[in-house]
């Protein structure tokens, strides 16, 4: 499916259905879905026609129906490129020198 071609409602849409699908495949009422998810029963309905909804009830409700893993791909972990990783490691100083006495400063007083 192209995403992208789609409108933002039409997205709702999709994802409402899917979320009916899932609950249908599983053979749990609207309203034994919208307990276990701590919404009512008219907002489950209203998700699964496609009306947007808070980010929070759809984690909820992918959490009813086992789905959270659905979320993997929406994760980004940091990584380092491998360039930028070989350019940093060749900054790091990798021993210690003893620095040389400077010649602009005076020597110490005596005492």
């Amino acid at each position: 499916m192209n995403w992208y071609s789609l409108s933002d409602l039409a997205i709702l849409r999709e994802l409402g259905s899917s979320l009916r699908q899932m609950r249908v495949n599983r053979n749990q009422s609207q309203q034994s879905v919208a307990d276990s998810a701590g919404i009512d029963r008219a907002t489950l309905s209203q998700v699964e026609h496609g009306r947007p909804t808070s980010l929070l009830t759809f984690i909820q409700l992918l959490r009813t129906l086992e789905h959270l893993e659905l979320l993997e791909p929406l994760v980004t972990k940091a990584e380092v490129n491998p360039v930028t990783l070989a350019r940093l490691t060749q900054k790091q100083r990798r021993n210690a020198y003893p620095t040389a006495p400077d010649s602009t400063t005076p020597p110490p007083a005596e005492w």
